[in-house]
């Protein structure tokens, strides 16, 4: 088993920025890819962004890249989604996964994550 628990959500002024976090328990975290998504209103889960296990690799959506990191500290089990620049088109509730797949990447499938933490809320105010 493996519990996740976001944070750092909250109301910005677009261009603004937010740094979120994810902590992680159970299992040890250097077992499993992590990855953000995100779900607006009306609309599909989204892919953000990925991180390798050994958080050498990150993948990110087309939308976000270039204003959003993702990185990981395997040693305090967590990660974290700076996100600068944003848009009011980045409002959603944010939500990490956890990926328990045996594997040297991380996926932008959200059918592969094992593991759901219960979101935090991000608004874009224009």
């Amino acid at each position: 088993q493996v519990q996740l628990v976001e944070s750092g959500g909250g109301l910005v002024q677009a261009g603004g920025s937010l740094r979120l976090s994810c902590a992680a328990s159970g299992r040890p975290f250097s077992m499993y890819a992590m990855g953000w998504f995100r779900q607006a209103p009306g609309k599909e889960r989204e892919f953000v962004a990925a991180i390798s296990r050994s958080g050498g690799t990150t993948y990110y959506a087309g939308s976000v890249k270039g204003r959003f990191t993702i990185s990981r500290n395997n040693a305090n089990y967590t990660v974290h989604l700076q996100m600068n620049s944003l848009k009011p088109e980045d409002t959603a509730v944010y939500y990490c996964a956890a990926d328990l797949t045996p594997g040297w990447g991380a996926s932008a499938r959200p059918h592969e994550y094992d593991y759901w933490g219960q979101g935090t809320q991000v608004t874009v105010s224009s």
